[in-house]
Parts: structure tokens; sequence; C-alpha cells
């Protein structure tokens, strides 16, 4: 074997197991700090430590290392997609790197015009965040999207890039937009300016945790079954949980795994529509015109 081809593999090698050594630290950590329950246990994330602060002091919680540890996961697995890429294909990786990549500058091209095609970037990186945030539950790990905290903090960077792009043609532009089509309505509009961000937050938050509770719920009650149904059986059978089996597997199909990636999709696709549609873009390009026109008008005196 060559040494270019063995230092290939290595370095593959390593990306793969930095993608898997987060997570199962993430397992580790989260067996050694929950405390042994009984019966549903249906809580918030937990809190691991605590750091001093001036105003408030920081919690450093259960879905934020959980974060922490799909973004780095994120990242070599990004790294392992793209090592090695070639004009000429020859690795199934470059493959799948490639279909990724047309099917997301569709998605953005379809949902937000040419204008916005280097969004494509941002929004690949919600899609993987968010479904792989739900997708850790799969784990064992506390999913991200299931706290409030965290999907709020998506939709507020949501927020100021709607803002951002509203403001394109001026504050005075932006603030007139307030009082149409009357003045009358200036409150109900700037309720519904900030009510998009906390829709989103909670939309998605929302889905994630009731599928999540729902799990937990069926997970006990098939328990309990199991066990009533099972009660004739010595102690040591009538505790095995038989109803379990295959029928909760099948659940986590839809509540983990379909519904984790369809709330991600939804996310990104309102974040698409929210930006593009925030843009001013015939009035913003007439006004870029008139200021061209004035330019010109100048250079010429």
């Amino acid at each position: 074997m060559k040494k270019s081809r063995l230092i290939f593999r290595l370095v593959d090698l390593f990306y793969i197991v930095m993608m898997i050594l987060p997570p199962l630290a993430g397992i580790v950590l989260k067996i050694l700090t929950t405390p042994p329950s009984e019966g549903i246990n249906v809580s918030g994330a937990g809190i691991y430590f605590t750091i001093p602060m001036p105003i408030q002091d920081f919690p450093v919680t259960e879905a934020q290392v959980v974060s922490v540890i799909v973004i780095i996961s994120i990242f070599f697995l990004c790294l392992y997609l793209t090592h090695g890429l070639k004009e000429n294909v020859e690795l199934k990786r470059q493959h799948l790197a490639e279909i990724i990549v047309e099917k997301v500058d569709g998605l953005v091209s379809e949902n937000m015009g040419e204008y916005f095609k280097g969004y494509s970037p941002f929004i690949i990186a919600i899609l993987a965040l968010s479904a792989f945030s739900s997708l850790s539950s799969l784990l064992g790990l506390y999913p991200p999207t299931s706290d409030i905290n965290i999907v709020a903090g998506w939709s507020i960077l949501v927020f100021f890039l709607i803002t951002y792009y509203k403001l394109k043609c001026g504050p005075l532009y932006y603030v007139k937009g307030f009082l149409e089509p009357t003045p009358i309505l200036a409150p109900i509009n700037l309720i519904g300016e900030f009510s998009t961000p906390i829709s989103m937050a909670f939309r998605h938050y929302g889905n994630i945790l009731s599928g999540n509770v729902i799990s937990v719920l069926l997970t006990f009650s098939l328990s309990a079954l199991s066990a009533k149904i099972l009660s004739f059986l010595p102690s040591f059978l009538s505790s095995f949980p038989i109803l379990r089996v295959g029928i909760q597997a099948v659940l986590s199909v839809y509540f983990d795994v379909f519904s984790g990636c369809l709330q991600a999709f939804i996310f990104a696709i309102l974040t698409m529509l929210n930006i593009s549609g925030a843009f001013p873009m015939e009035d913003y390009f007439a006004r870029q015109s008139i200021k061209n026109q004035k330019k010109k008008k100048h250079v010429n005196q």
C-alpha cells in the first residue's frame, strides 16, 4: 500500500472516530449523572454545573452539552464527506455530498430565489443541527430541540436576519411597514413582527417535546400492561416487558425519526420563507437604481 493511500485512510479513520466519540462521551456522562428512578420520569434538561456571573448565574445544562456534541459530530461528518474530493468522482461519499448540495441548492432557489442562493450553507446547517439534535434521543441523550432555550436561540437568529432584510430599504421604509394598510393597525403589526420567532420556536419545541412525552408514557404503559398480562408467571418472567419488544421500536420510528426530521424540514422551510418574504426586493432594486443614477449625474457634473 502506498504511503499516500495509507495516510488517506488514517485521516478517514480519524474523522470517523471523532464523529463517534462525542456521542459515546455523552452517553457515558448521561449514565454517570442520572440517578436511578422508578416509574414515569418526565423532566427538563438536567443541570451539570453553574457558572457564577455578575447578574445571573449561568447554568450548563444537558441540552447545551448535547448541542455541542451534535455540532462536533456534524463538523467531522462534513470533513469526512469532503475529504478527497476530486473533479472526477471516485468515492461514494462524494456522490452523497454532491447530492446533498444539489438538493439544498434547489430547495433554496425554489423557496428564496436566486438572490439568496448563498444561503444554502446556512439552511443545510439548520437542517442538520435540528435533525441530529432530535435524533440524539435514539441514543438515550436529551434532545436539545426539547429545550425551548435552544430552539429560541435559533429563532432569534432568524429574526435578526428577517429584520436585516427589512431594513435594506432604510429605517423609514421599515417603520412605514407598521403603518400599512392603516396606522390604526400599527399595534397589531408590531405584535405580528415579534410573533414570528416566538411561533417558530414553540412550534418546533412543542412538537419534539410532545413526542418525547408520549414515548415515555407509552413505554411505561406497555411495561405495566406486560406485567399485568404475565402476572401468573414467576416474578423474574413477569417483570420482562414483552410488549415493548417491537412495538416501542415502531413508535420510535415515528416520534423520534420521522417527526424529528419533519420538524427540521419545516423549521428550515419557515426560515427560508420568512427571510425571503421580508426582503422588499423590487423596492430595494428601485432604490439602488435611483442611487446609481444620482451617482452618475454627480460624476458627469
